[in-house]
């Protein structure tokens, strides 16, 4: 101990251990809307209000376009390149054959998204600095779906913070329970520690005293429900995630309809479990602002050619006219070591 140290920088007065790491519950206030709400975790989820539908007229698909397809020249193109990335691939089968038939298909991939929107509340805290308080006194705090908060940009995952009106009180810091400062656990209010790898010695010391106010968090999430209607041609459906197609309709509003009448029997289908399915997901626990849904046409052709005077085929498909040949005719039976 430093021989001058002054009476009032002994560690006596202080306690034994320093408090706890958030405010106790107990003293915490009591705010309407917001009870139970305690300080530090992931905060408490307040359930969104209750929204009357306003479903406006149920848009329907245009069905004004044509099944896409692709000429020799292009799928020819296409398998060149597919062999030209497969080292044991011969371009033979490209460059030789001969087409039978280019056979396209209508694959459509239906896209739900549903903006979502859900607040929770916790108390935190900083120093107290002299600055000014936002407390009761200045009016009643709003309820948590009541707080005001900057909209954001639709579709996109957005989290934001803000601190509830009227809620802010300036209390004793529940870590030094006021007195500025507490004994450290570490060095036992010795003011040092020594190093155990180098016997050096190190100083740990606090000063501090809190205000405690009231925050509310803000999480606007974009869920996606997106699904191929998988027509059974011998392609996996797995392999249009990598590819884009082209939207032949869109519908956006604050909750959309399901999909009615459209060509494809399964987007019908899928439309409805994928509006329904968010629906329960998000309809108590989050509050909806928007939705849209679109429908895109995924260009699929299968080529049937000859080869060496045997019958082969191959798909391409997508709008980057991607290849998928399982059985292509020439392969080297290679072994890499």
């Amino acid at each position: 101990m430093d021989p001058q140290q002054s009476e009032a920088d002994e560690p006596d007065d202080l306690e034994d251990e320093e408090g706890p790491t958030a405010p106790p519950i107990e003293t915490l206030d009591n705010v309407t809307g917001y009870e139970g709400t305690v300080a530090g975790g992931d905060g408490n989820y307040i359930s969104p209000p209750v929204q009357a539908s306003d479903k406006k007229e149920r848009a329907q698909p245009q069905l004004e376009w044509r099944i896409p397809s692709i000429t020799e020249d292009a799928a020819r193109e296409a398998l060149m390149q597919f062999a030209g990335t497969h080292c044991c691939y011969s371009s033979s089968p490209a460059r030789d054959m001969v087409f039978e038939d280019l056979t396209p298909f209508n694959m459509y991939r239906y896209r739900l998204e549903t903006f979502t929107e859900s607040r929770k509340t916790k108390w935190t805290y900083v120093p107290f600095t002299g600055q000014s308080v936002d407390s009761s006194a200045d009016g009643s705090p709003p309820l948590p779906w009541d707080v005001a908060v900057e909209f954001p940009p639709m579709f996109q995952d957005v989290t934001k913070k803000v601190p509830v009106p009227h809620t802010a009180a300036v209390k004793h810091c529940h870590k030094c329970k006021g007195r500025g400062k507490y004994r450290c656990s570490m060095c036992r209010g010795n003011g040092k520690l020594k190093c155990l790898s180098c016997g050096s010695r190190g100083i740990v010391h606090g000063n501090k005293r809190c205000m405690q106010c009231g925050g509310i968090g803000k999480k606007r999430t974009n869920n996606i429900f997106e699904q191929v209607a998988d027509q059974q041609v011998g392609i996996p459906v797995t392999l249009f995630s990598k590819v884009t197609g082209r939207n032949v309709f869109a519908d956006e509003n604050h909750q959309v309809y399901t999909i009615v009448g459209f060509p494809d029997p399964l987007i019908d289908q899928i439309s409805q479990q994928g509006v329904q399915e968010h629906q329960d997901m998000f309809g108590r626990t989050a509050c909806i602002l928007q939705q849209r849904q679109t429908i895109e046409l995924i260009p699929v052709t299968k080529v049937h050619f000859q080869w060496k005077g045997r019958e082969h085929s191959y798909f391409v498909y997508g709008a980057e006219n991607n290849v998928y040949a399982p059985d292509y005719p020439s392969k080297c039976l290679c072994t890499i070591l």
